[in-house]
């Protein structure tokens, strides 16, 4: 007895001219013949071959649905010998069911068919070869498209799975809309990512995304930068992880410069203010990038080695996300964090690892959160509160002084206040040195709206 089969044809991705011969030839003279879908434009005249529509409205899902479809052709295989099943498009493109035959008990032939892959690249003049194209299901995940471009993306039979696939993609994303190819209605128009869900989408959309500018891609087109200005210019090829250190150090204070602009802008920043940020955060990238290119020279590390470390690193501190620990607030993950990176590091102290020339004020409050860690502060705010009137009020009984040898009196009581006061900031999480750092910018504008002052005056007006 022969081996129970399911041999599988394709309709092709339009109507009847684009169904091979060979396929109509099977669908025509095979005694058991099953469709998986009537709406299809070359199913027009198999109206006496039974379908599985009415399947589509009783099942909870479509992994249900398509499980049961491979089931019951299994079955009449096995009763038949043979059963020809057709469906939309090809059996190899995009057709799960067509997957699940091959992890069932019988014997899958699959025909070949005229696809959606080759109706979209003679469509638009593309060889799929030379243009690296990937073919991607708009089903298959909620992750972020990501290049290299271009991408064909299937599966797109609706508002809102095109709005899902938006979502996956910069608003501003040229997005080719590929729909009914083939038919005297064909429409072949380009959208931006944001405008996508407004298409009257169907079975016979799909989406071209020809340009896929990702965070992988600019920053490969960075480094491949960083490698020319080392080859060609002077000025590069002097430069050292040492004689790069203050320029990090100043280009990651231009940036902190300029997010403090954009928190003071919010909720509605100006366009300069954004521009000046990514373009802070860029010369910050660019040092790091820099210093990749530098260990890649000497085969010590790159850019991807850095990235990946510290992705796993990540992973690793987050258990409670990537694996089963639960937690109870951000102080609980804060506190696990700091047990994990001992373990990590062999470490037995949670000082260890302290950068010492931070600013003393931010040295200080880490210092704070490290103590917390380990139980040391468990005061309550209100006594820190206290403890920092009590410590400005001794202020007010210490006599000023322009004695420079007479500090030694002095110092104790400004050390108690400026440590009261941070103990208490911290315990109510505030961000001491961005209070700061404020007040720093009212003083910035009190100055320049002195100078501006035809009498050298402040307008208090």
């Amino acid at each position: 007895m022969s081996e129970p089969t399911v041999r599988v044809v394709g309709l092709g991705p339009g109507d009847r001219n684009l169904v091979t011969d060979g396929a109509w030839r099977l669908i025509s003279e095979s005694p058991v013949v099953r469709l998986r879908t009537r709406r299809h434009p070359a199913a027009a005249s198999l109206d006496s071959t039974t379908s599985y529509d009415d399947w589509y409205d009783t099942a909870d899902s479509f992994d249900e649905l398509y499980a049961a479809i491979a089931d019951d052709l299994v079955r009449l295989a096995k009763e038949a010998g043979e059963v020809i099943y057709v469906v939309p498009g090809s059996p190899v493109v995009a057709e799960r069911t067509v997957e699940l035959l091959y992890e069932r008990p019988v014997r899958v032939v699959c025909e070949p068919a005229v696809s959606v892959i080759d109706l979209a690249c003679s469509a638009l003049g593309r060889d799929p070869m030379a243009v690296g194209l990937r073919v991607v299901d708009a089903l298959g995940s909620t992750e972020p498209l990501v290049g290299p471009g271009p991408l064909l993306v299937l599966q797109t039979y609706s508002a809102p799975v095109l709005a899902s696939v938006a979502d996956r993609l910069a608003p501003e994303t040229p997005v080719t809309v590929l729909h009914h190819l083939g038919l005297p209605d064909q429409v072949i128009e380009v959208r931006q990512a944001r405008d996508l869900a407004g298409f009257a989408a169907d079975h016979l959309t799909s989406l071209w995304v020809d340009e896929l500018r990702s965070a992988g891609a600019a920053t490969d087109d960075l480094v491949s930068l960083t490698r020319t200005l080392r080859r060609d210019c002077p000025w590069d090829q002097e430069q050292t992880h040492a004689s790069l250190t203050r320029h990090l150090l100043e280009e990651a204070y231009e940036a902190l410069d300029a997010l403090e602009s954009l928190v003071r802008g919010e909720p509605d920043p100006t366009p300069d203010v954004i521009a000046h940020v990514q373009e802070e955060l860029g010369d910050l990238l660019f040092q790091i990038v820099f210093h990749a290119e530098l260990g890649d020279e000497l085969d010590r590390f790159n850019l991807a080695t850095i990235a990946d470390a510290v992705r796993s690193k990540l992973i690793g501190r987050h258990p409670h996300v990537f694996a089963d620990v639960e937690v109870r607030d951000a102080d609980d993950v804060a506190a696990r964090w700091e047990v994990i990176k001992q373990a990590e590091k062999g470490r037995t102290s949670v000082l260890d690892g302290i950068a010492w020339q931070l600013p003393a004020l931010t040295l200080y409050t880490k210092l704070l959160r490290k103590a917390t860690s380990v139980g040391v502060v468990r005061e309550e705010l209100a006594a820190e509160v206290a403890e920092a009137a009590r410590a400005l009020a001794a202020l007010d009984a210490t006599p000023a002084t322009s004695d420079a040898s007479s500090t030694s009196d002095v110092d104790p009581a400004w050390g108690d206040a400026i440590e009261a006061l941070a103990r208490a900031a911290y315990g109510a999480g505030v961000d001491l040195e961005g209070v700061l750092r404020d007040r720093v910018h009212r003083v910035a504008d009190r100055v320049r709206a002195t100078e501006s002052s035809p009498d050298g005056h402040e307008d208090t007006n």
